[in-house]
């Protein structure tokens, strides 16, 4: 079969096929069963993948631009900044260089966080985005006009038909999202994938039981969060107020 044919049974891309070939990602548990019943193959293709997600890389069989890109939903939150894939040009590059990444790096960094907007908004379908921010971290930047201009991207995004835009208020107090940030990816054939990142890297969660502790706490952080039209009133009042 060729890899159109695969695709088409399964209802997912030809590069996500083209992806499983190479090695550059390994099928979730329910595209690894589909394919295993596509081809009468028992259950090789779902232990082949889950040995993988034990033993190999994380760095090598899943890099997590490549899952936005195939992603048909998202859903991130951010409690110290604004997520990446919402970031303005100049409020990413604010970020970048708070850090210690060297002027070269920052660039770098810069031109794929820019790539993956356009891969992941750009697209004819895009995926369906819910992020979550917190109040204070809206409130963190200088020069003013900088903040300003990220306010306004925000408050024009979130009107868009795919992308739901919440806050945190002040108001909410301690809450589980806090810890640290969070994104869940659902890919095409069903299955979701999870990112955590800390000071060292991010972490890519494959396995069933730690992707379902992720979307708990996910529900958590939602529920403390304000409505879409309040959320989106809220940035308006803020961004009117620089």
């Amino acid at each position: 079969m060729t890899q159109e044919q695969v695709a088409e049974r399964l209802n997912v891309s030809t590069s996500l096929i083209a992806k499983f070939e190479t090695g550059r990602l390994v099928p979730m548990p329910d595209t690894a069963k589909q394919i295993d019943e596509l081809f009468g193959s028992g259950d090789l293709v779902q232990s082949t993948a889950a040995a993988a997600r034990k033993t190999a890389p994380q760095e090598w069989f899943r890099q997590w631009p490549d899952v936005e890109r195939e992603a048909v939903a998202i859903r991130g939150h951010e409690a110290n900044y604004v997520p990446g894939l919402l970031q303005t040009e100049a409020y990413a590059r604010a970020v970048l260089t708070s850090g210690l990444l060297d002027a070269d790096e920052v660039e770098e960094q810069l031109a794929l966080r820019m790539e993956r907007q356009v891969a992941v908004f750009g697209r004819e379908k895009p995926p369906i985005c819910t992020f979550i921010v917190d109040e204070l971290a809206l409130m963190r930047g200088e020069p003013r006009a900088m903040l300003k201009e990220q306010l306004a991207h925000l408050v024009e995004l979130s009107t868009r038909q795919k992308i739901f835009i919440h806050v945190v208020p002040r108001s909410a107090g301690l809450y589980v999202g806090q810890m640290g940030p969070l994104v869940l990816a659902s890919l095409p054939g069903g299955g979701d994938v999870a990112f955590l990142e800390d000071q060292a890297a991010g972490r890519v969660l494959a396995e069933p039981d730690q992707v379902a502790a992720m979307a708990r706490a996910w529900d958590a952080i939602r529920s403390v969060a304000l409505p879409r039209d309040m959320s989106r009133d809220l940035l308006k009042r803020m961004a009117n107020e620089l």
